[in-house]
């Protein structure tokens, strides 16, 4: 029996809710063969398909059906992934793309306990403190 495109992504983790699959459908995220599927099309056991998700396309192979959200231990006796060497490598180029993104402490905007830092530092209370030299006063 054939199950829903939406339903299967869903149910196979591949999306966290239904919604989220079924708007992935529609706006040519899924697509078989080169044409963009709806979330109401069907899959059968077979069926080759492919999810683009921010820079790389994950391709897949259905190997059974379930309408029914599995454990993410299950998955792999439902879904096999066949996504490219190339695919799998840019994948890892994004997420060491995000890693680099980290600032190091210090660095970059400051926080707020650095704001207040540099405003106690600059503020007129802290001046108090020094022994300023009168005019009178020779050096």
């Amino acid at each position: 029996m054939p199950v829903r495109v939406d339903k299967y992504l869903f149910a196979m983790r591949l999306y966290k809710t239904r919604s989220i699959a079924a708007d992935a459908c529609k706006k040519g995220r899924v697509t078989q063969n080169g044409v963009t599927l709806k979330p109401s099309r069907t899959f059968s056991v077979g069926d080759k398909f492919s999810v683009r998700k921010g820079p790389v396309t994950f391709t897949y192979e259905v190997l059974q059906l379930s309408e029914n959200r599995l454990g993410a231990k299950l998955v792999a006796d439902y879904l096999r992934d066949i996504t490219s060497p190339e695919q799998k490598e840019l994948l890892e180029l994004a997420r060491l793309g995000a890693a680099s993104g980290i600032r190091d402490r210090g660095t970059g905007r400051p926080t707020k306990k650095d704001r207040r830092e540099i405003e106690q530092f600059i503020s007129d209370d802290w001046n108090d403190d020094f022994d300023y030299l009168d005019e009178d006063d020779n050096i």
